[in-house]
């Protein structure tokens, strides 16, 4: 048995089968969201999301074989040019820039900047204490990886995308609590987060972004607002997912509220598509859609405790950050409990780059199980891990 066939043979086929039920269920989605559209390019969205799928499926498979350890010596130079991709975006899309667009194909760097972000940060945890002995003090090696995230937070708050922007907090989270980092550090830095919120929200935001999160706390106090205007899309929302009940109105329903024109057209095929499930499959199916997405995360983070090194399990650890907060932010502000932003539901939202991205991280997770029985590394073999260096 050749070592390729070995590989495909040992994948973990209960996440690839979860994964695959999450593009199909996806592909219908948007079918049911887009399909009574007048604009033919509208309409004809699901038939794009269907070859974005396909794609996705195919760079999970090369990732999903590839060893995730020889990403490391990517790491950087992969950062650097997702780094000056987004230097060089500033194409607006459906209201947001950020874009490159050639030809007729468009694409946003930011997200293949998370990705490739991530695979740096874990290099850096996992590897930079061999550059010298000094980084192995837990404090050199939180600010290095801070520095990454930092730098991402700030170009994609530069184009307006805080949606982009709130992603890095959970997924830099996750990543230095896995990363062994001292919880003293990790708790310094947290209320230094915190201290600079204010700042962030006064100098830090759009006026129209501020607006956002000010209209929803009002909602949430009961307090009036203009529904016609700055609480439409909030308003619509959460109306159209609690009219659904709790079987639903039917897939492909002539009567729901996305179908009559309440819901924004551009955006319920990727932004508010959770506003579509929700009322055409009621509660029963938005939960069933939840559940799934906790066992696709439940899968990953087993996944992560069977890992081989620190560099695998500090990989899944983001991959689990990146898919948590935009689950979490997608649904949350479709039930008002987030602000609004542009975020899509990983593998259930329109997007060609944003899906292919996802599955080639879920692909690294695959591959992160598929590798968890070598043990050629230098830390196996001297009998010492690196989480035994701090």
């Amino acid at each position: 048995m050749t070592p390729l066939l070995r590989k495909f043979l040992g994948h973990n086929w209960m996440l690839f089968l979860t994964v695959l039920g999450l593009l199909i269920f996806g592909v219908f989605a948007v079918y049911s969201s887009c399909w009574m559209r007048e604009e033919a390019d509208l309409a004809t969205k699901w038939r794009d999301h269907i070859l974005f799928a396909a794609a996705g499926l195919v760079v999970y498979l090369v990732a999903s074989l590839i060893d995730y350890r020889w990403l490391k010596y990517l790491a950087i130079p992969a950062y650097l040019v997702s780094v000056g991709l987004v230097l060089m975006a500033k194409e607006n899309v459906y209201g947001t820039e950020g874009w490159i667009k050639i030809g007729g194909f468009a694409f946003q760097p930011s997200q293949l900047m998370i990705a490739s972000g991530i695979i740096l940060i874990a290099t850096i945890i996992s590897q930079i204490q061999r550059i010298h002995s000094i980084f192995r003090h837990p404090m050199l090696r939180l600010l290095s990886a801070g520095a990454v995230a930092g730098l991402s937070v700030l170009l994609v708050l530069k184009q307006g995308d805080m949606g982009s922007a709130m992603v890095w907090i959970p997924v830099f989270a996750a990543m230095i609590v896995v990363g062994n980092i001292p919880f003293r550090y990790i708790i310094t830095l947290s209320l230094v987060a915190t201290l600079l919120i204010p700042f962030a929200f006064y100098f830090g935001l759009k006026p129209y972004q501020k607006t956002r999160i000010t209209v929803l706390f009002d909602m949430l106090q009961g307090k009036k607002v203009d529904t016609a205007g700055e609480a439409w899309s909030y308003y619509n929302n959460v109306t159209a997912i609690g009219s659904g009940g709790w079987q639903g109105k039917g897939f492909k329903s002539p009567e729901t509220m996305n179908a009559k024109g309440f819901i924004s057209k551009t955006t319920a095929i990727n932004d508010f598509i959770f506003v579509v499930v929700g009322e055409e499959h009621g509660f029963r199916g938005g939960l069933l859609l939840i559940v799934t997405f906790l066992f696709l995360l439940l899968q990953c983070l087993f996944i992560a405790f069977f890992s081989r090194d620190v560099m695998g399990r500090l990989i899944v650890a983001g991959v689990v950050g990146l898919i948590f907060a935009h689950t979490y932010q997608n649904i949350g502000m479709d039930l008002l409990i987030m602000p609004i932003t542009g975020i899509p539901l990983p593998l259930i939202s329109y997007g060609g780059t944003f899906t292919v991205i996802v599955m080639g991280l879920l692909g690294l997770v695959q591959s992160v199980w598929v590798n968890r029985h070598d043990y050629e590394s230098s830390e196996v073999r001297s009998g010492m891990s690196v989480d035994m260096l701090d």
